[in-house]
């Protein structure tokens, strides 16, 4: 159990409730990861490179924080260059920029929203001029926002969650496919929630089931062009989202005893990034149209 971890004792039957994390909350979305406490882990010292992504380039989206970060630095590590997109996150972006670039790799950032179609292609072509070609593309960026009731989400809500969470999606690859030669991999972020639901977020919820369906009909729609495509489905991932999405009361036991994962904690960002290497690398070269489920030992459907 990570060194964070401490419990209060609580009268419940039979059990104590796990404090996991201390109280906080952000008023804004998609988060800030210098804001939290205690920060995310990003890097796995113990892990050793044989740069499986040497020379590569990976175009990730939501790469400032959180996952996308952790994916970031992990590539890196494995010899890809860098570029991410992020909403407006700079103090995040520039402190994963300057990682990346003392790993010894080149990076770009870029600063937009990917709501916008016509974002999305500056983006890609941004990055086309800076690097001269894409070879991994991430659809990674999400927003949550929770909802005791279907009553409660207004249509500017499911509007952005889904403009966020599946249009930008769409965006990218359109804009990027011209460019991703074959043997390219896209990896599209998915969630536990595709496969359990959640009460709290159904829009949230309903995005990640249409990736899953996205990434297997893309995958279909690509494998003549030797382009795979897969996806991830993370649980409870200690992220600038949960900070900006959960009550300060909820996120102290985020992960734990109001998730009822098996492993009962949260997952860090290093320990969601290992699937996306192993589908960006040739190591998954007989792999399309699936979902990995780094989520705490909880088993859903694939």
């Amino acid at each position: 159990m990570n060194s964070h971890y401490q419990y209060i004792s609580k009268k419940t039957k039979c059990e104590e409730i796990p404090i996991t994390f201390p109280y906080q909350h952000q008023n804004f979305q998609p988060g800030i990861e210098n804001y939290m406490i205690p920060r995310p882990i990003s890097e796995n010292p113990n892990t050793n490179h044989c740069g499986k992504l040497t020379d590569k380039v990976a175009f990730i989206t939501g790469g400032d924080s959180g996952i996308g970060r952790s994916i970031a630095y992990l590539f890196a590590k494995e010899g890809a260059d860098i570029i991410f997109v992020y909403l407006s996150e700079q103090e995040d972006a520039m402190e994963t920029e300057r990682h990346i670039q003392m790993l010894g790799r080149r990076s770009l950032s870029i600063m937009t929203d990917l709501t916008k179609e016509e974002n999305a292609i500056k983006a890609i072509q941004k990055a086309i001029q800076t690097f001269g070609h894409i070879d991994i593309l991430v659809n990674n960026c999400g927003v949550q926002f929770l909802q005791d009731s279907i009553l409660d989400i207004s249509d500017m809500q499911l509007k952005t969650t889904f403009a966020t969470n599946v249009f930008s999606y769409f965006y990218v690859t359109k804009a990027a496919l011209p460019y991703l030669p074959k043997g390219s991999s896209i990896i599209n972020t998915a969630s536990i929630t595709a496969y359990k639901g959640n009460k709290q977020l159904l829009d949230y919820s309903a995005t990640k089931g249409a990736i899953v369906s996205f990434t297997r009909s893309l995958t279909l729609n690509l494998v003549k062009q030797g382009i795979r495509v897969n996806a991830v489905a993370p649980g409870p991932i200690w992220t600038p989202l949960i900070p900006s999405s959960f009550s300060a009361k909820e996120v102290t036991t985020f992960g734990a005893y109001t998730s009822k994962v098996p492993m009962e904690r949260a997952g860090e960002p290093f320990e969601v990034a290992p699937s996306y290497l192993f589908l960006a690398s040739d190591d998954s070269s007989y792999m399309s149209g699936q979902v990995l489920h780094p989520n705490g030992g909880d088993i859903v459907g694939s």
